[in-house]
């Protein structure tokens, strides 16, 4: 969706409707704004979301950098960019990283989402916008960062009128940034530009273009460290934190994607406004490493062996609504009607082999690796269409709103090294009903019952393999319940709320046989609590609290890498007067509960220990200092100040033994210039 400059207190993805008041929402809504992200000197979306309630944070710890992967209520999250989603292959290998200086906002959905986004996690689903070109006649801004890890960033990003009466509007984002890793010997590499024009600005019709362009010559590494010798003491003791288990000479992870957007707006009249988005993505990665299984051969070396995959993946989508506000008697309605689609073709050439073990405390790299041979050869189609309706009615204070949508999926799958293919056509119903009441105190209860679905690849047989059929979508719903209040005149926003998650058509597996049955059922409950404040009285404030459990019936045990909950608190106070004018000093931290982390034939129950780090921040507006420096920012942050060694994530499974540290300190200082 497109947002031009909007505070934390309004949000559109519950509804796909502009500036809609959170807090009359009733549905559990995060907002977080660009100024939070560049007080807390924000790099990617994992950090970005590590002070929302409800997250499972860094499940490949700080070595995976090149995804951002997080879970919300114990459930993995699409993200989506511009109001369209960003799709990534079905081995996921080739999947889009947007870098997050180019983004204005980001939004958390929390629970099933299904009835206006179609396909969707049971736990929520996650929005970015890009920045866009905005009304003011000339904007800009320049940034050098510098940091831990070697880091260095340069970013541009101006923009203004490209016509003297500002019907035409441009905006240009470019970076260029590395650094080495929290592994010895790695390092990540990144180029940017997103050049965006819009074509008749206030006007009733704009037309909004905007493209990208994304180089990662490099990527660091998709290495972890045996769970034992991390999590628990190993036969040659602790593991060092920058412990590399692949090797240079096979090490690469080569990502180029390249977008392309439209956005049409067109206003029929006060009451009516049509708005089409569509978007072309176009990701190619080139991946081989060496990796650890994380299983010891001997007291200090442990086993390895190598992947490869050469992926790409094209993908059409496009998302039309009709948006109405109509009056019925003393009733506000505001409809909508849409219809999307998406359409992703995706091919892989994956390899596969065996690599020297590597010895854990004297390593030696740069060895002779085999060519892995040929695993895998696929061709992948996948296509939605959804149609959707929704209507938001407001009598008075009761705000009541019904979403119900209907999806047709097909996918194909061709595998040509088993010579394989498979096929699946489902369709689903989603629907979502909300009711809330805001008292004129500001206290808003609310209750809300809502539905997602995914589709899962797999043979089912629910008898004993006589007969077998393609896996239906597992479902899911929620049941929450909750009460937001917002202080009148203030952007002060409080939340509670308690909620019920089920899903079902969970594929288990049946021992050896190749196929599943689709009883598997898995439960996620909880309790979550957000307060923000941006800014209010030059202070920003963000405190969030979650408890909850996610059961997975089939094995009896938490679902894996899933927490117990989070809490978190991030303060920031800019001083309005005398000497220290213009100085910002803020801090926070962050509690991770513990989570579950697998099941090995070493340890049976996998137990990640709860951790809390620290976080710091500083801001100071040179204008302060001196007129002459009027538009110049100096800034600099903190994460894990106190260099905390916790263990972030842990997998095991009959094939695997791994854990991911946590991020280590890390600094950086920012000079900027805006105007």
């Amino acid at each position: 969706m497109v947002h031009g400059h909007r505070i934390s207190t309004t949000a559109s993805i519950a509804t796909k409707t502009e500036n809609h008041p959170m807090v009359n929402i009733a549905q559990s809504v995060t907002v977080i704004t660009r100024h939070e992200m560049d007080v807390r000197g924000v790099l990617s979306l994992s950090q970005a979301v590590r002070y929302v309630a409800g997250i499972t944070q860094d499940q490949r710890g700080a070595t995976a950098t090149r995804y951002d992967m997080f879970a919300l209520r114990g459930f993995s999250v699409p993200t989506y960019l511009d109001g369209l989603k960003l799709e990534a292959s079905p081995t996921g290998y080739a999947a889009p990283q947007i870098d997050m200086f180019r983004v204005n906002r980001i939004e958390v959905l929390k629970g099933p989402s299904s009835a206006l986004y179609g396909q969707s996690s049971p736990g929520g689903l996650l929005e970015m916008s890009s920045k866009l070109p905005t009304d003011a006649r000339s904007y800009g801004s320049v940034a050098a960062t510098g940091g831990s890890f070697d880091l260095y960033r340069v970013d541009a990003d101006v923009g203004g009128w490209a016509s003297n009466d500002g019907k035409v509007r441009y905006r240009v984002y470019g970076t260029a940034n590395g650094s080495h890793s929290q592994l010895s010997q790695t390092g990540s590499r990144r180029f940017s530009i997103s050049p965006a024009v819009t074509l008749g600005g206030g006007g009733p019709t704009t037309l909004t273009l905007l493209g990208n362009y994304q180089y990662d010559p490099t990527n660091a590494s998709y290495g972890s460290v045996p769970l034992i010798g991390s999590l628990v003491p190993g036969p040659s003791g602790w593991i060092r934190r920058d412990f590399y288990d692949g090797d240079r000479a096979f090490e690469e992870y080569r990502r180029k994607q390249g977008s392309f957007t439209y956005i049409l707006t067109h206003r029929f009249s006060h009451a009516w406004e049509l708005v089409s988005r569509a978007r072309y993505d176009d990701i190619k990665t080139d991946y081989e490493n060496v990796y650890t299984t994380g299983k010891w051969l001997s007291p200090t070396t442990v086993q390895r062996a190598t992947f490869g995959s050469d992926e790409h993946l094209r993908r059409v989508a496009m998302d039309t609504q009709l948006l109405g506000h109509v009056h019925t008697g003393p009733v506000n309605h505001t409809l909508m009607v849409g219809l999307d689609y998406d359409y992703t073709r995706a091919t892989e050439l994956a390899r596969a082999g065996s690599a020297p073990a590597l010895d854990v405390v004297h390593p030696v790299y740069n060895g002779a690796i085999p060519v892995p041979p040929l695993a895998s050869d696929y061709n992948t189609r996948q296509q939605q269409i959804g149609v959707y309706a929704q209507d938001e009615l407001r009598i008075g204070s009761f705000y009541l709103t019904g979403s119900l949508r209907n999806d047709w999926y097909t996918a194909h799958q061709q595998e040509y090294v088993a010579n394989t293919s498979s096929s699946q056509h489902p369709s689903q119903i989603s629907f979502r009903v909300a009711g809330l009441y805001h008292f004129n105190f500001g206290l808003a209860p609310y209750i809300t019952y809502s539905t997602s679905f995914q589709p899962q690849a797999g043979i089912v047989s629910e008898n004993g393999g006589r007969t077998t059929h393609q896996a239906d979508p597992s479902v899911g719903r929620q049941l929450e319940g909750g009460v937001k209040y917002q202080i009148p005149g203030t952007s002060m926003l409080f939340s509670a709320a308690g909620f019920h998650i089920e899903q079902s058509n969970v594929l288990v597996s049946v021992g050896d046989a190749v196929y599943s049955t689709e009883s598997g059922r898995v439960h996620s409950d909880g309790f979550e609590f957000e307060a923000h404040a941006d800014v209010h009285r030059n202070l920003m404030v963000t405190a969030a609290l979650s408890v909850q459990r996610v059961h997975d019936e089939s094995t009896g045990k938490p679902l894996v890498q899933s927490g117990r909950g989070n809490a978190s608190l991030f303060a920031f106070y800019t001083i309005p007067k005398g000497r220290l004018k213009g100085v910002g000093l803020g801090g926070g931290l962050r509690y991770e509960a513990s989570a579950y982390g697998g099941s090995t034939a070493s340890m049976k129950n996998i137990r990640i220990p709860s951790y809390v780090v620290f976080d710091a921040s500083f801001r100071y507006d040179l204008a302060a200092a001196h007129a002459a420096l009027r538009g110049w920012t100096l800034s600099a942050s903190v994460r894990n100040l106190f260099d905390k060694r916790y263990i972030a994530s842990c997998y095991g499974s009959a094939y695997s033994e791994w854990c991911w540290y946590g991020e280590r300190r890390n600094a950086q200082a920012t000079l900027s210039y805006s105007w």
